[in-house]
């Protein structure tokens, strides 16, 4: 067999398995259509932790940031971490998330 019928025999082998791929794609797409993929529980997102936020806030705070942590922990009612409520965790960084650390 000449070198140019054995690249036509693997291109059409390669053809029949893609044909064959997307055929079980669509099968399994018609077996668990969207609707019943959005019925999937999203599993919770884990929460912060007071460690990571110390973390966080530290590494802005030796960026140049002191001053702008101590008015963000104002802003959550405390003078120190330790006194936020974790529950205002999330707002804290998403808040200290926009201090950037070229100063």
């Amino acid at each position: 067999m000449s070198k140019m019928s054995e690249i036509s025999l693997c291109i059409e082998e390669l053809r029949t398995a893609a044909a064959a791929i997307i055929s079980v794609a669509d099968w399994l797409a018609e077996q668990f259509s969207e609707s019943e993929m959005e019925e999937l529980p999203t599993p919770p997102k884990p929460a912060l932790t007071l460690e990571q936020v110390r973390a966080t806030l530290a590494t802005k705070s030796r960026a140049g940031h002191a001053a702008e942590i101590r008015t963000l922990l104002q802003k959550y009612g405390a003078e120190k971490l330790s006194q936020i409520d974790p529950v205002n965790y999330e707002a804290l960084m998403r808040d200290a998330e926009v201090l950037d650390d070229a100063t």
